[in-house]
This record gives C-alpha cells, sequence and structure tokens, in this order.
C-alpha cells in the first residue's frame, strides 16, 4: 500500500523513571549514516508524564523543522500504568468483581489466592459464580445460565462497582459458544457504564494467571483510558492528527483504544523497545540470524536476545508483575550490576565493578563531575572511550587501575552474554543505553561488537518503528485432521488478527510457532502463534472519544494515595522451624499436624519427586492452605503405627495436568473415594495413602484426610516414590497383581464410573483413561482398599516426609541465597552421595514436544555451562562434582523424565542414569523443578539423579515395569547408586 510522500516520519517516545526521550524518524532513510533519525530529545520525566510528553515531543519537532501534518505516527513505551500496580496507588486502582464461569468447578481455589495483601485490599470487592465453562476439548460443561448472570449483576450493583471481570473455564479456545461474551452482554445490559473485561481478549490458557492479568486490568483501566486520553489532549495541543500507538511487551504496537482497554499489554514494554531500537539503528538484518542486545543503563545492564523475527526471545510462560503471577509475553533478560555508575574499587591487590553504584547521583559524585567515588564512567573517561565532564579529574588514575577496571567490565560483560546464549556459535552483539561506551572493542563469544548511533535513546526509536502483531493461542482436535492443518488454520488466525490491528498483509511473518501436545489427552493439540507484520499508516486505527470523561474530574499526576497499602507478615524463617510432631492422647500415636509452612514445603518437594512430570501441585497447595486457614486439620502417621487389621483407602488424580490449568483443584478424588465407600458398603476407614508422591498427586491424600471430609490420618508414603504414566506401574501392581479393582474413578461434575473386575492391571488403565477422555480428560481415583500388611511390604515409605524435606532445602536455600547449592543440599537430605548425584550442569538449548496417544513425548537438550557462566568462584567450590561434564546431556520424557544420555565434544554417548531412577531438572534461577510445560530455551538448569526404592528393583518381574522399557527405550537400566530408606519426620521429631 502506497504512502503519501513527505508522511513518513513516525514520532517514538520512550517514558522512563528518570528521562523521556522522544526521536522523529523516516524508516526509509533507515541505511543512511542518520538512520532516518531526523531529531531527538531527553528530558526528565515529569510528575505529570503528559507534560514532558508533550515537551519532548514539541522539541523533537521544533528541532526537525517538521509540521504537524508529515507525522504519520506517535507511539509511546511507558512504564506509567505498571507503576501505579507496583506502587499499590489506591487513587489510580478500582475495586474489581469478578465472575467465574463453571457450574462444578473453580470454588476450592478462589481468586485473589495469590495476590499480595496489599493489592488484594485496594482492588478486591466481589467474587461470584455462574453456570457454564468449557471442558479441554472445546465441548461445553454448561450453558449460560441468564437469570443467574443477572442475579449476579443485583449483587455487583448493590455494591456500586464500576469494573467486572468474566473468566470462563477454557474461555481461550472457546470459539463456538462465545460464553465470556455473552455474559458481557448480559452485564452491559443490566450495570450500564460498568466496565466489563472478558478474560479471553486479556490473556490465554492457564486460568489463574489469565484471571489475575484481567483483575490487574480491570483495576487499572479507568486510569488508563483517562491517561490515554491526556496523551491524545497533548497531540491536540502540538496539532497532531495522526493515530497514537502504544507500545505492548512483545514489541508490536496496540493503537490507542485498545490500550486504554487492554493497558496490562503495555506494562513492561521498555526492555523490548530498546531491543528492537537497537537492531533499527544498527542495521542489523534480523531475518538472517539472532542478535544479542545490551542495553547499558546507570545502575544495571540488561542482557536479552532478538530473534531472526525481530522480537525478543519470550521469557517462560508465567511472570511475575508486582507480586502477582499472570501470563502475558515479556522478555528474557539477563541483568547484571553494571553500569555508568558503578562504583570502582580496588581491594587486596583486585579491581571490582559494581554492583553497587551511585546511581542517579553520577553527577554529584563521579570523579569527572568533581565527585570523590570512582565509577565505570570514570574508568570510560581515563581509556578514552568517553567525553563527559571534566577529563583532568581523572587523568591522575593509574594506568594498571584502568586497564584492570576495563578488564573486570569485559568479563561482566562476556559472561552475561554467555547466559543468554542458547548455542556456542558466536552472535552480534548491538551495544545500546547511556552506558553503552563502558563496552570493550570485543568480547568473546560475540561475531561483531556494534555501538550505532543515537544508541542512548535506542528505546524510543524502538518504539517508533514497532510492528503491528497477531497472536493466537488455540487447542484443537487432530482427529479428524491432521496436525498440519491444524498449525495451518492457528497460522491463519494469527495472521487475520495481525490484519485487523492494522498490519500490512503482504509484510507479515510468523515470528513465533509452537505446538505442544495435550498430556493424556488423545487428539488434542495447543498450538501457539504470533505473527507480525509492518504498520500500515493509511489505516484509520479507533480511538478513544477525547471528548467523554469517564469520570467527573481530572487527578492531579503528583497526587498519590497508599493510605491502605498492606504489608504481608514475614514468612517463615526455614532455618528454624520445626514440625508439629504430638503424641494423640487416645490413640498413643505420633501425630504430624500439618501447617501451612508444611503445605509450601510438601509442594516444592512433590514437584520435584515427579521428575518433570505429575502435574504442578501449585493449585493443590493453595486448596490445602486455604484449608487450614479456615480451621481444617490434617495429620500424617507413620506406617509402623497402622493397626495390623486396618482399612487403607488410596487414589488421586487420573488425566491431564492441563485441565487443571483451567479447571483448577477440586473435589473429585472425594467423590470418588465416597462412591467406593458406597459400594463396598464401609461407613469409613482407617487411612489413606497417596497413588504417587510426584506432582500434584502427592498432595491429594491431604484433601482426602482432612477434617473437612473424613479426618483420617495420611501414612508417610506412596506407591511409586515419584510420578508415573499408567497406575499399572506402582509398586502394589507390581508385587501384588491384581489389587487395583474394585476402583471408581469420578469427574467432579456428576459423572461416575465404578470397574469391579479386570484380567489384568494394564487394562484397567487402559480403559479407566478412556472414559477419563470423555469425562473431561480429568478424574479422581479411588483404588481397592488395602492392608497395612501391603502397606509395609510394597508401599514406599517415608516419601511425604522426604518430600516435606526437599521442600525445606528450597526454603532455606531462598533464605540465605544459596539456590545455586540447592541440589547439593536435597543429595544431603535423600541420604548422600550414595543415594543421589549431580548429573549434569547447564542451560537448555533445545526442546522438542510430540503428541502420541495422549501422551507428551520429547526431549530437552542441555549444554554445559563455561567458567565465565558459573554464579562464583565461592559458589562453584562448594559444588559437589557432576557425574557427568562438558559437552551436552539429552533427556528424553514421556511425560515424565525417562533418562539422561551424556554427550562427550568428541560425540561419544553414556546413559548416566534412567527410570525407575528419578531424573530430576532443577532450575538454578529458583532452586524449583521444572515440569515438562516449564521447560523452556536458555534456562540454567541443575539435573539432579536420585535411586529408587528397592520396591522397583526387587520385584518378580525385574525391571520391565519401572525401568526404560516400559517407556519404549530399547536401553538398559543401570543403577545409579545406593538407596538409603528416608527418614521419616516423625520419627525424628517424636522425641525432641
Amino acid at each position: 500500500m502506497s504512502t503519501p510522500r513527505g508522511q513518513n516520519v513516525r514520532i517514538g517516545v520512550d517514558v522512563g523513571g528518570t528521562n523521556t526521550d522522544a526521536v522523529a524518524i523516516d524508516p526509509s532513510e533507515q541505511h543512511t549514516d542518520s538512520r532516518g533519525v531526523l531529531a531527538h530529545h531527553k528530558t526528565p520525566t515529569t510528575p505529570d508524564v503528559t507534560e514532558g510528553i508533550e515537551k519532548a515531543v514539541r522539541t523533537v519537532l521544533e528541532k526537525s523543522a517538521l509540521s504537524a501534518q508529515k507525522i504519520a505516527s506517535v507511539t509511546v513505551g511507558t512504564t506509567h500504568f505498571i507503576n501505579a500496580v507496583v506502587e499499590q496507588d489506591a487513587r489510580r486502582l478500582r475495586r474489581v468483581a469478578i465472575l467465574r464461569l463453571s457450574k462444578s468447578f473453580l470454588r476450592e481455589v478462589p481468586p485473589f489466592s495469590e495476590f499480595p495483601a496489599g493489592l488484594t485490599t485496594i482492588i478486591k470487592g466481589y467474587i461470584g459464580y455462574c453456570d457454564g465453562g468449557l471442558h479441554i476439548d472445546g465441548s461445553e460443561e454448561a450453558p449460560i445460565n441468564e437469570a443467574q448472570v443477572m442475579e449476579r449483576c443485583a449483587e455487583i450493583k448493590k455494591l456500586g462497582l464500576s469494573a467486572v471481570v468474566v473468566v470462563g473455564a477454557f474461555s481461550p479456545i472457546d470459539e463456538v459458544f462465545q460464553q465470556e461474551n455473552r455474559v458481557r452482554n448480559i452485564m452491559l445490559r443490566e450495570l450500564p457504564g460498568v466496565d466489563v473485561i472478558a478474560s479471553h481478549e486479556v490473556a490465554n490458557i492457564g486460568l489463574l494467571e489469565r484471571e489475575n492479568a484481567s483483575i490487574l486490568n480491570a483495576a487499572i483501566l479507568r486510569y488508563a483510558k483517562r491517561t490515554v486520553k491526556s496523551f491524545r489532549r497533548a497531540m491536540k495541543a502540538l496539532q497532531l492528527t495522526c493515530p497514537l500507538f502504544l507500545t505492548q511487551n512483545d514489541g508490536t504496537l496496540l493503537d490507542s483504544a485498545a490500550a486504554a482497554n487492554i493497558p496490562i499489554r503495555t506494562f513492561s514494554s521498555g526492555a523490548t523497545n530498546s531491543m528492537r531500537g537497537a537492531a533499527y539503528l544498527a542495521g542489523h538484518d534480523t531475518g538472517n540470524s539472532s542478535a544479542i542486545v545490551v542495553d547499558i543503563g546507570g545502575t544495571t545492564a540488561d542482557v536479552g536476545v532478538l530473534l531472526p523475527s525481530g522480537l525478543p526471545r519470550q521469557a517462560s510462560a508465567y511472570v511475575t508483575v508486582a507480586g502477582v503471577r499472570v501470563n502475558y509475553s515479556m522478555p528474557h533478560l539477563h541483568s547484571i550490576g553494571l553500569g555508568g555508575g558503578s562504583i570502582v574499587r580496588k581491594s587486596d591487590g583486585k579491581v571490582t565493578v559494581g554492583p553497587e553504584s551511585v546511581g542517579h547521583y553520577l553527577t554529584r559524585d563521579a570523579l569527572v563531575f568533581r565527585g570523590k567515588v570512582t565509577t565505570a564512567s570514570d574508568i570510560a573517561v581515563a581509556s578514552g572511550k568517553a567525553d563527559i565532564g571534566d577529563k583532568e579529574s581523572v587523568k591522575d588514575l593509574d594506568h594498571n587501575f584502568v586497564l584492570q577496571a576495563e578488564e573486570q567490565i569485559k568479563r561482566l560483560l562476556e559472561g552475561a552474554v554467555d547466559i543468554i546464549k542458547t548455542s556456542p556459535e558466536p552472535l552480534p552483539v548491538l551495544l545500546v543505553g547511556g552506558g553503552a561506551v563502558l563496552a570493550p572493542a570485543s568480547l568473546n563469544g560475540a561475531s561483531e561488537l556494534k555501538l550505532p548511533p543515537f544508541h542512548d535513546v535506542a528505546n524510543a526509536v524502538g518504539a517508533a518503528v514497532s510492528k503491528v502483531g497477531g497472536i493466537v493461542d488455540v487447542i484443537q482436535g487432530v482427529a479428524d485432521q491432521s496436525v498440519l492443518e491444524a498449525v495451518e488454520y492457528a497460522k491463519s488466525m494469527a495472521i487475520q488478527r495481525a490484519v485487523d490491528a492494522g498490519a500490512i498483509r503482504e509484510t507479515i511473518i510468523i515470528a513465533e510457532m509452537d505446538s505442544l501436545p495435550v498430556t493424556y489427552v488423545a487428539n488434542q493439540l495447543r498450538t501457539i502463534v504470533k505473527a507480525v507484520g509492518e504498520l500500515d499508516i493509511n489505516m484509520q486505527p479507533s480511538q478513544l472519544d477525547d471528548e467523554v470523561d469517564d469520570e467527573s474530574g481530572d487527578e492531579l499526576e503528583a497526587s498519590k494515595d497508599f493510605a491502605v497499602k498492606v504489608v504481608d507478615e514475614p514468612p517463615v524463617d526455614p532455618k528454624t522451624y520445626k514440625p508439629t510432631v504430638v503424641k494423640n492422647e487416645q490413640t498413643h500415636i505420633q501425630e504430624w499436624h500439618i501447617t501451612e509452612t508444611d503445605i509450601n514445603y510438601l509442594a516444592d518437594g512433590c514437584y520435584v519427586l515427579g521428575c518433570a512430570g505429575g502435574g504442578s501441585p501449585a493449585a493443590s497447595r493453595i486448596q490445602l492452605r486455604d484449608m487450614l486457614r479456615a480451621g481444617h486439620k490434617m495429620k500424617v502417621i507413620d506406617a509402623s503405627a497402622l493397626n495390623e487389621s486396618a482399612n487403607i483407602y488410596w487414589g488421586g488424580h487420573m488425566g491431564s495436568p492441563a485441565t487443571s490449568n483451567e479447571r483448577l483443584q477440586s473435589l473429585e478424588t472425594v467423590h470418588a473415594f465416597y462412591a467406593l465407600m458406597e459400594y463396598l458398603r464401609h461407613d469409613s476407614f482407617d487411612a489413606v495413602m497417596g497413588l504417587e508422591i510426584g506432582g500434584g498427586n502427592g498432595m491429594e491424600p491431604f484433601l482426602v484426610g482432612s477434617s473437612r471430609f473424613f479426618d483420617r490420618p495420611v501414612i508417610d508414603g506412596d506407591w511409586m516414590g515419584r510420578a508415573y504414566p499408567t497406575y499399572w506401574q506402582t509398586t502394589l501392581a507390581v508385587h501384588a497383581p491384581g489389587e487395583l479393582v474394585p476402583c471408581v474413578i469420578d469427574s467432579g461434575d456428576g459423572k461416575t464410573i465404578i470397574m469391579t473386575k479386570a484380567s489384568n492391571d494394564e487394562i484397567v488403565d487402559r480403559a479407566l483413561r478412556a472414559s477419563c477422555a470423555e469425562m473431561g480428560s480429568r478424574v479422581g481415583k479411588a483404588a481397592k482398599p488395602t492392608t497395612t500388611d501391603r502397606v509395609r511390604k510394597f508401599g514406599v515409605l517415608n516419601t511425604v516426609s522426604l518430600a516435606w524435606r526437599i521442600g525445606r532445602c528450597i526454603a532455606r536455600a531462598e533464605a540465605t541465597n544459596t539456590l545455586s547449592n540447592v541440589a547439593e543440599a536435597v543429595i544431603n537430605e535423600v541420604g548422600g552421595p550414595k543415594s543421589a548425584k549431580i548429573l549434569f550442569r547447564g542451560k537448555i538449548v533445545n526442546v522438542e514436544r510430540r503428541l502420541l496417544k495422549g501422551h507428551s513425548y520429547g526431549s530437552i537438550t542441555i549444554t554445559s555451562l563455561k567458567a565465565s557462566e558459573e554464579d562464583s568462584p565461592e559458589a562453584a567450590a562448594e559444588r559437589m562434582p557432576a557425574v557427568a561434564t562438558g559437552g551436552t546431556l539429552t533427556i528424553p520424557f514421556k511425560n515424565e523424565n525417562i533418562y539422561a544420555e551424556h554427550t562427550t565434544e568428541d560425540g561419544k554417548k553414556t546413559i548416566i542414569a534412567s527410570v525407575p531412577d528419578l531424573v530430576c531438572v532443577l532450575d538454578s534461577g529458583s532452586g524449583r523443578s521444572l515440569g515438562v510445560p516449564e521447560f523452556k530455551y536458555g534456562f540454567r538448569v541443575t539435573v539432579l539423579g536420585i535411586t529408587c526404592s528397592p520396591r522397583w528393583t526387587e520385584t518378580p518381574a525385574g525391571l520391565q515395569i519401572g525401568g526404560p522399557k516400559a517407556f519404549g527405550c530399547d536401553i538398559e537400566y543401570k543403577p545409579l547408586g545406593e538407596y538409603a530408606e528416608p527418614e521419616s519426620v516423625i520419627e525424628e521429631y517424636a522425641t525432641r
């Protein structure tokens, strides 16, 4: 589409915490010496942000001598909206009503479950439920009941709330029933003037995270509309009639109306703008290769990767904003304490640079500004790289001191570049930011180093040249179409959304595409596609009505209200915390009484023992935490305390963890227990035991055994000692075949199946799994009750205690800043170096996934870390040696990790661990386990191997049930080490 001559100029504005930058740029002149930058200006950010924007843009227009009529667009990148949330500014945030759509689910884990207390106090207004919701296959759980919606509207109206979030189970894949849209239409009719946010328009799959993002969006919405209108008024004052856009977190544009309606998408766009501006100014053709961008400011340097699409590599699926977990796109960055204000010292003959910084006091404290602190900027001036301040002030700096400081700066940058890379090949490095002059002439790992012109306003340039995008996250059936057809359909949807957002169709490319099989669900494929293209500046995007005011009276930007801010209670100190173990006065049995701290430890420990499978325990943790807060009790006993004639129930979840991402935690297992008790005519039972300790199922016995339901103790043990794909691969089935029936599965929404007979254990799993798919792909199971003798002989004992100990290791590492050594702490808890080993350390450089018979198959490849990527020599000195170093490690998985295969630099392959031993991948940043859904490029990880229980190795059938061949892998099992029976927490603390 042609553009009127002389109307190519775009204005970009970046509103930072310190400065507001503006540029006028003609993208058609990118390859000239000026890069098309016609004028630029930097001004301090004002309390009234609009005033600073107007001043910066006016100066740019004056400098460039451009008339307002020649400006094609104005694009603003701002941290304005997120600041109101981070600061918990009550004057800018509204109370929000939440209406959830699901007939049978979503009640156990309520909204605001993990919000900071202060934000909850400010924002929480109302929580209601209505029939509705979808299943994972897109079918309707229940139709919308209009009368119910009208009742909720009446309740919201009484409270005087003006913002509502509607969130339905699996709404992002709801193309047929349009439940959220239908409810929104009813509410707009019943509550005129109220803002109603449909969650599927804000974020994607993952109900809690999508709901959280929608709540923040609704809370800030009215303020965002006023702010965008003030931006429009500033443009009118400058006689600019062109479209106004805001930049999104992923590097694409939103028209001003969309930005005012979904302001959360603009929360963290600054880093993205900087990266895109770097590529533009450096003339880097991202279509040919990726590039690393280093943005050096006054205090820190942010390092990220620009993909061939021209967009930043994204962080993990979930990110935290102001203490709230959400699921929108954010660039993956690594930050180091290096900036223009970094303090340079010499101690014991060694020169250090940072991480301490004089920050915004650079012009007061640095030597070149007649201060008394030696900073990195002083080193740059002394070495002739920069020309700022008074050069004479640094002429007496020792030459060797300057050289050593420069070498340290180089080492810091090389380490950061190595960490962010996902392959050993060198990549171009683009330098931007006010501190970019600190960088050396070359860096190891960089194919070239570019310091482009106008590098100090790269973020404003990035805003000006942003592209238009469309993103799709959809789950489709692949029974009646091929995987390729499903992917192509998702691509076409993304392209159309980009066109609808203002992209020129001919310029659109597929920037990102990922297909993920839905675990345990046959013929369901989740596809995520992002399409981007050039902005059609001739389009007329929707704009807000500047004449309509959302609230009477404008608020002054400088006025803020933090009066209701609440500070969360400090957490329990894991270094001194002890569990509560008491003797029951009636039974004389030692009981471990579970607390909220215990639940937190158990959740983290269970996920580690899940070996990347078993499903996340996150929702279970919230459910059990809230039950404890409501006064319900949970207790654990040792297997030795069981009565010889005890009747023991056991069970857990069957189905896809992906279902729980939307339906959250519910009561399916409780219903299954009731159904089995009714069938067997049991009034009660004596104790409950978990099916598997790994993942979310490790938490399920506490729900069933709580005083809220059966009030029975949980046995310190389970039937797997880890997570496993199928029920017939339990230690009970291995040692005592035929003990799985009668059993019950229950869907949680009124569907129950009792299986009374089976010819073998494998058919039990196959038959129930097929039924599970028809019942919503997630059911609770109650297995045939068992006996004390079988628990003691065939159960994997003390695994609840083991999970708790592992979780405590992670908590202690967080409290003591020793997360880099959390694997060593775990090894000490599980029995020492003979029972567990560090298998490998490195970072994930490849992730492959595929769908087969409802299971998620694939592998991850991890490359070893270089010395420069290690956290510190001190941390490295405390580490245990790894089984394998150098080269790469490949871990195939079938829902759970199967084995670890090391490949040396010369190509020699060795399997260093396999099932049934536990292969656990720990995130080096958090110390926590990574499940299959969290495997992501660039993550630094420690691979931990833990020896399996003898219950697996000492079996009548050898390892054909529990070993690699049970997963379809033609390799032999080789024991990792010796097994140390985990010590029971009950035994340890019973006599204290």
